[in-house]
């Protein structure tokens, strides 16, 4: 073999690299509960970096905005932006190759970062599944500290559902969010119920991408006060964003959309239903264990600021 055939070559990922990365993502995933970002539409490419060897891609990684805070919070509170990052399973202690990749996302990093608001300061944050632990290494000793750990929870859809009565008063919806202002009206509750890591518009267009999706909330008098979203990934169903805003808290609401979920992500023939959750948030473990859910994974945060 020529020297030429083995060079290493780092670049944007492309249409027709597709089976390569078919390929990367099943080596990587081959450990459970390893965290693989897909690339996303082609508009994202430009978030994406694959490193390829000898005609075969050997990692591949990305950077997406996570949270962009917008003006008038706290001055504490900060933007976040996330990498990913994977090789194949015998590249997993590769520094070099590691260091290599991770450049080209810290420089990506930094470029994003121009288009948030100067008012905040900028984390650039990496999860992994704690048992990834020589990609973790890597970022600790690249300087990152740990931010917070968060419980992947499945729940089996083969299992019986319990029956749940929505109280009196309150009105249950699907809502499509069909136009850019229901958008933003959703937005603008998620804001409130999450200040410091308010869901932005780029996000909330990646979960509507997704197969099965749907948004579910409850009316009170016209004004919403709960919701969450469901969507297929893979084989299993995603629940994500649940919430109940303040006043209407401790009514059941928040358990009365959980099985809704669940029925729904049955209903389109998904065997199983994933949700994640704060380690310390025991009110939220203790809601999502009452309608059959388990721990099941727990995934590491670490971060540095972005200077």
């Amino acid at each position: 073999m020529n020297e030429a055939s083995t060079e290493l070559i780092i670049r944007h990922f492309q249409k027709q690299d597709i089976s390569l990365l078919g390929e990367l993502h099943q080596a990587v995933t081959a450990q459970e509960n390893a965290v693989f970002w897909w690339v996303g539409e082609e508009e994202n490419w430009c978030n994406v970096y694959c490193a390829f060897e000898a005609g075969k891609m050997i990692a591949k990684g990305q950077v997406s905005i996570v949270n962009s805070i917008p003006p008038g919070r706290a001055v504490d509170t900060c933007h976040s932006i996330y990498i990913n990052l994977k090789t194949t399973p015998d590249r997993e202690q590769d520094y070099a190759l590691l260091h290599a990749m991770y450049q080209k996302l810290y420089i990506r990093a930094k470029q994003l970062k121009e288009g948030l608001s100067r008012e905040y300061e900028t984390m650039l944050c990496v999860g992994n599944d704690s048992t990834e632990v020589a990609n973790n290494e890597f970022f600790v000793q690249k300087g990152y500290a740990p931010l917070n750990r968060l419980y992947g929870m499945n729940r089996d859809l083969n299992e019986s559902i319990i029956d749940v009565q929505l109280p009196e008063g309150f009105e249950f919806s699907y809502w499509k969010m069909g136009s850019a202002g229901e958008e933003q009206e959703y937005l603008d509750v998620e804001m409130e119920i999450w200040p410091d890591a308010p869901l932005i518009p780029g996000r909330l267009a990646e979960y509507k991408s997704n197969r099965h999706w749907t948004s579910m909330v409850i009316h009170h008098t016209g004004i919403i006060v709960g919701g969450l979203m469901a969507w297929q990934e893979d084989d299993y169903g995603i629940i994500e964003d649940v919430f109940v805003r303040r006043s209407w808290r401790n009514r059941g609401l928040a358990k009365y959309l959980l099985v809704q979920a669940l029925i729904y992500l049955k209903t389109n023939e998904l065997h199983s239903a994933h949700l994640e959750v704060v380690t310390t948030n025991q009110s939220a473990l203790s809601l999502y264990q009452s309608v059959g859910f388990h721990v099941d994974s727990e995934e590491i945060r670490y971060f540095i600021q972005l200077n």
